[in-house]
């Protein structure tokens, strides 16, 4: 007897296992320690004008290079280090982008002391509970909305880089705070569940 094929959202290629197990256990999973949420900003800010596949086959260099994300370790790196991750060709070498990183990480840590963490900061934006949405197809799912406009403003404010509406978007679908699986999609049930 075979097994009944699992529907899922269109852009994850089932012709690779990388994207697959993403989109099946990470994408629009809640996250709630600070190294996960500051990953996700990096390495959506990362993404800029790239393919998502393309970091996430440099996530785990991208880990290594990051020291786990760990945003007070990032947010004492110098110019030496700078110099180093530049020449790491195991992730997207843009100073722009690592020096953003760099930047962010101490914006990061001054939000954390404000609030308390970073994700009491971040999951205010959804009330603490996710926005289950209920897409019908990939083109109804939007690149940005009001709330994201709203926190990159905000963001913006308090002295981030590379965090636009559509990089705020897409890390709040990557840590959760919505649920952006389209509704005929396996993943969309299980998460609206939780």
């Amino acid at each position: 007897m075979t097994q009944p094929t699992l529907h899922r959202c269109a852009w994850a290629n089932p012709n690779d296992p990388l994207y697959l197990k993403y989109h099946d256990e990470e994408w629009g999973v809640p996250v709630h320690t600070e190294s996960g949420l500051f990953e996700r900003l990096c390495l959506e800010a990362a993404e800029a004008g790239l393919s998502w596949i393309v970091i996430l086959r440099k996530r785990e260099n991208y880990r290594a290079a990051f020291d786990g994300f760990d945003p007070t370790k990032v947010a004492r790196y110098d110019d030496a280090k700078i110099a180093a991750l530049l020449q790491n060709e195991g992730i997207i070498r843009s100073r722009a982008k690592i020096e953003a990183a760099v930047h962010n990480a101490a914006r990061f840590l001054e939000v954390a002391h404000e609030f308390g963490s970073f994700d009491a900061y971040l999951w205010d934006y959804v009330s603490g509970k996710p926005i289950q949405n209920e897409w019908p197809t990939l083109a109804d799912v939007p690149t940005e909305t009001d709330l994201s406009r709203k926190m990159s403003q905000d963001l913006k404010k308090r002295g981030f880089k590379f965090v636009g509406p559509t990089i705020c978007y897409s890390t709040m679908q990557a840590a959760g705070l919505v649920n952006d699986h389209v509704v005929e999609c396996f993943r969309h049930a299980e998460l609206k569940g939780k």
